[in-house]
């Protein structure tokens, strides 16, 4: 997917897996917030779908905030068909240690 579209996406998580985190865990989304760090925010590579579908399972088990971001009725030949399509996934807020058996199977983008 081209390098703008793929910026979109990963907004998209980040924002949605915020947004998740106040309805599961307040507390934990205002103190990330509210520490005024923000917390890291790095863009990962995964292999495939099965990949992200496989880290959404992983994030449900261990209790840790996501958002699985699928675009859909959007048309960008050759990835975007106007179909659904999984794009993306945003973990957190966690600390690294939380996520990394997740996380350490992708790339970076």
């Amino acid at each position: 997917m081209p390098a703008g579209k793929m910026s979109s996406q990963a907004g998209h998580a980040y924002t949605d897996a915020l947004w998740n985190a106040f309805d599961q865990d307040p507390d934990l989304a205002l103190r990330y917030r509210r520490d005024g760090v923000g917390g890291s925010k790095v863009t990962l590579k995964a292999k495939n779908e099965a990949a992200i579908l496989r880290a959404q399972r992983e994030c449900e088990e261990a209790g840790i905030p996501h958002a699985l971001i699928i675009d859909r009725d959007h048309i960008l030949p050759p990835h975007f068909t106007g179909q659904p399509i999984v794009t993306a996934i945003g973990i957190g807020p966690s600390t690294r240690a939380e996520a990394r058996h997740i996380t350490k199977r992708f790339q970076v983008a």
